[in-house]
């Protein structure tokens, strides 16, 4: 899966689970609620600056919001 699907995927779990919808977070986070659409789609390439707006507007660290296993690389040896 696509680096950008994952993502997308985390912010939207995260979101959902803390009962907030797209507009509450876009707002949270002085963001557009397009962009946070786009972004939970996979379609946006986020920078670290609006994944740390996120993160904070979520209530979680950075290092909380990457600590997921979906984000762990299957290394070949």
């Amino acid at each position: 899966m696509e680096i950008k699907t994952k993502l997308g995927l985390r912010i939207k779990a995260i979101r959902e689970t803390a009962s907030m919808s797209q507009k509450d977070l876009a707002y949270s986070a002085d963001l557009d609620r397009s962009y946070i659409a786009s972004v939970e789609s996979g379609q946006r390439n986020v920078s670290i600056v609006n994944i740390e707006k996120i993160a904070n507007a979520l209530g979680v660290s950075v290092k909380e919001f990457f600590n997921d296993g979906s984000f762990e690389e299957k290394k070949e040896l």
